[in-house]
Parts: C-alpha cells; structure tokens; sequence
C-alpha cells in the first residue's frame, strides 16, 4: 500500500471525464482507482454519473431543445460529450 497522499474527492471529480472516456493517464488513474477504494461517497457518486449518461442517452428530449435556466452547463457539456461518445 502506497504512503502517498489519497487524492481529494474534488481531485477525483475534476478527472472523472477523462476517466469514463479512457482517456486518463496510468498515474493518475491509479490515484482515481485508489481514492474510489476508500471512499464509498466517491463509489456512489460515480455510479449516480454513469446511470444520468446511460439514462440520459435513451431521453426522448434532444439537448438542443432550451432547458432550464437553472441547469448547471457544465452537466449538459458532460451528457453532449457522452452522447456523442456513443453514437
């Protein structure tokens, strides 16, 4: 077991897209995998973001079409990207 540091969970969300896309590098995606090992609010986090995208993905409704003002951007960035991921 590793010395170091376990990455914050605000560390952990700022790599989760590139961590769902495969895209993350060997090291820091062992620092990810390490932080999701002892933290279950990070687990249940990550399975609540991977059920919005495959849930998201079956909407009727097209992201294109307005949405509420109150909708965080950075969410509807991530459902874009992810759907585009899967087409």
């Amino acid at each position: 077991m590793s010395n170091t540091p376990y990455i914050t969970c605000r560390e952990l969300y700022e790599f989760l897209d590139d961590y769902l896309d495969g895209t993350l590098a060997p090291a820091p995606r062992h620092e990810f995998e390490r932080h999701l090992r002892v933290c279950p609010s990070c687990v249940a986090y990550l399975d609540g973001y991977r059920r919005t995208i495959a849930l998201s993905t079956h909407s009727p409704v097209s992201l294109d079409q307005q949405v509420s003002d109150t909708a965080p951007s950075g969410l509807l960035d991530a459902v874009r990207a992810a759907r585009k991921a899967m087409k």
